[in-house]
């Protein structure tokens, strides 16, 4: 059964909140953060993605990279910008954008619980993101931004936090310029934080939805902590990392589509012919835009036209990740016909979040690239199965939005 539990977050003073909060740190490059951080002294990327502030520094993994974060944490420490709590804490964090709204509860998972799988996994990780956020995470001996969890929704759990919600005003209330509104309660009722607590310890899986490498990161660090400490008693805050834990109800992932470089040697009227043959119905649709309106349906931009591709049942499979529309796409139409073997490899192939909309699609095709795909959402349903079953998802199959906004509590270990 899952173990969560309340912490004494660190987080910003109000006044600071809206200057602070600032989108994660790995969905923007280098130039992209130093240019949202211009200007403002409080955001979070200056302790997040600190080689910004280290205009010399040509590695993202020096060392005096985490050392510049560890810094400049302190600063905000110095400078009251941070406050940390007095007592152990859960907190209630609400994010609208547009129409959707998820809410989650922020809370400390267990290290023991993700070795053991009780924290399940849809992904690999890459060896050096990986060690990058452990370097983080350690040097600042704070884990400065949560892992994204869900877990399958539960009554119990809406009731008191919708109750807390109706009957007490959020610690913050900010519109980040992305238009996405945050807001954050915290819990200080200990009935009602043994309440929640008590109600998680029933719950048999967390599952990560966005944050493996946040994740596996914080598990090292842990490790490392117990490593340095033989005597550990367990109850260290080393022993748990931060997560916002959503009920999967919430939940909006969008679709993670593909624009590739080149049609491998042929006409776009070979490429057509080819995925025919290859088991797709494919229906022209003009110029005017079209998004697969469900399942196992995929959209195409060639040559200045949008096309509906069905895969027939023929070529559907029955296992359970090989059934997923990247999966098909990617072994039906990317390898066998356009020679993209490898997606996280081969540099013929880019990847754009569905955030960006099929206008996105057009530009790269008219811009740099040859061919997209746009494919339908994965649902929540499809990750937890699959890591239900101990496999993982293709590379590059899900987007979730919003993202969580960083700098908004951090975890001292």
């Amino acid at each position: 059964m899952a173990l969560v539990r309340p912490f004494r977050a660190i987080r910003p003073n109000k006044q600071f909140a809206e200057k602070v909060v600032s989108l994660p740190y790995d969905v923007m490059n280098r130039e992209e953060a130093a240019a949202m951080a211009k200007d403002n002294p409080y955001s979070f990327l200056h302790i997040s993605r600190s080689e910004i502030d280290l205009p010399g520094q040509k590695d993202p993994y020096g060392p005096d990279v985490y050392e510049k974060a560890k810094d400049n944490l302190e600063q905000f420490l110095d400078k009251k910008i941070f406050i940390e709590e007095v007592k152990p804490m859960f907190y209630i964090y609400r994010q609208k954008m547009g129409d959707k709204i998820q809410t989650g509860l922020v809370g400390c998972v267990s290290v023991d619980d993700y070795i053991n799988d009780i924290i399940k996994k849809h992904e690999h990780t890459r060896e050096e993101k990986e060690l990058d956020r452990t370097r983080h995470f350690d040097a600042c001996s704070m884990h400065t931004e949560p892992v994204f969890l869900a877990y399958r929704d539960n009554k119990k759990i809406d009731t008191l936090m919708e109750g807390y919600i109706t009957n007490n005003r959020p610690e913050y209330d900010v519109t980040t310029l992305d238009g996405v509104e945050h807001k954050l309660w915290a819990i200080t009722d200990d009935n009602v934080i043994a309440g929640i607590a008590g109600i998680f310890s029933e719950i048999p899986a967390l599952y990560i939805a966005d944050g493996h490498h946040r994740s596996a990161s914080a598990c090292q660090v842990g490790k490392k902590r117990r490593e340095e400490k033989p005597g550990y008693t367990g109850e260290e805050e080393f022993n748990y990392f931060m997560a916002v834990i959503f009920p999967d109800k919430d939940l909006n992932i969008l679709d993670y589509n593909r624009v590739i470089k080149d049609l491998n040697g042929s006409t776009p009227e070979e490429i057509i012919n080819k995925i025919k043959k290859a088991g797709f119905e494919v229906e022209e649709k003009g110029t005017g835009q079209y998004f697969p309106e469900k399942k196992h349906t995929f959209s195409m931009f060639l040559e200045g036209k949008w096309y509906k591709l069905t895969a027939e049942g023929s070529v559907i499979p029955k296992h359970i990740t090989d059934s997923l529309d990247v999966s098909i796409l990617q072994d039906r139409i990317l390898s066998p016909i356009l020679d993209i073997e490898d997606p996280r490899k081969n540099k013929r192939i880019d990847f754009v979040g569905g955030i960006r909309g099929l206008d996105e699609l057009e530009r790269r095709v008219n811009d740099d690239m040859k061919i997209a795909f746009a494919l339908y959402p994965v649902m929540i349903e499809d990750i937890m199965r699959v890591s239900d079953n101990g496999m993982v998802m293709p590379p590059k199959s899900t987007w979730f939005e919003p993202k969580l906004g960083s700098g908004l509590f951090l975890h001292r270990i």
